[in-house]
């Protein structure tokens, strides 16, 4: 269970590191609709995490849930955008709080393992 939930960490704080190291340049228009993206693939990352965490997880499930986040993030940024509302904004609150709601459990199952011994 331990190394399935930090080989997701790695991999994660690799893809960090190696997204800031290449040269990409984005157009203002698009960097919300990634923004918006990312931040549901986050979200998917950290459910993911908990899940494992929980001894539930589906691969089946988080990669469904990666895109159709991600995906359904950035569509609402795109028909925010043709109807003139910050639509995006939405997406946002919703993903921003799942993410916390599942750090904080992250970190409630590693506080007790580290109590374990």
């Amino acid at each position: 269970m331990w190394l399935g939930v930090w080989l997701t960490l790695l991999g994660l704080i690799l893809g960090v590191i190696v997204g800031l190291n290449i040269p990409m340049v984005l157009t203002k228009a698009h960097a919300k609709y990634l923004s918006v993206a990312v931040l549901a693939a986050l979200d998917s990352v950290f459910g993911g995490v908990r899940a494992a965490m929980e001894e539930h997880f589906d691969h089946t499930i988080f990669l469904s849930g990666f895109f159709a986040n991600a995906l359904l993030a950035a569509g609402l940024a795109y028909i925010g955008e043709r109807l003139g509302i910050d639509l995006y904004l939405a997406a946002v609150v919703a993903f921003g709080v799942r993410l916390f709601q599942n750090l904080a459990i992250i970190r409630r199952h590693l506080v007790r393992g580290i109590k374990r011994g």
